[in-house]
């Protein structure tokens, strides 16, 4: 009775901490960027690759397609939502699982 009783509570925390690990919203206050700020995070010279896409802001530093903050002629930094939308063969389909990082102001 005791092991099933174990058994059961690590099978909850584990659905707990797997559900909150899906969730894209992150406990810190969500960070709001200027094109110009955007700008800096090109992921070149060390600097993490950011991009954005329908006014939310992505960091893609990680992401094996984008090496030094480049992916198929496209440059991170910068607000790429006409790029991803009308000539990517993907679409915004591959921006699901990358990490938000904030938003992008008008």
């Amino acid at each position: 009775m005791k092991k099933l009783l174990i058994m059961s509570l690590v099978l909850m925390l584990l659905l707990v901490v797997g559900c909150s690990a899906d969730n894209n919203e992150s406990t810190a206050p969500e960070k709001t960027f200027t094109i110009d700020e955007l700008a800096a995070f090109n992921g070149k010279d060390g600097a993490p690759a950011y991009i954005a896409v329908d006014g939310i802001v992505y960091d893609v530093t990680n992401v094996s397609y984008w090496r030094n903050g480049m992916h198929n002629g496209f440059e991170a930094g910068r607000d790429l939502t006409e790029e991803i939308k009308t000539i990517s063969p993907h679409g915004v389909s591959k921006m699901k699982g990358i990490p938000v990082i904030g938003k992008l102001s008008q």
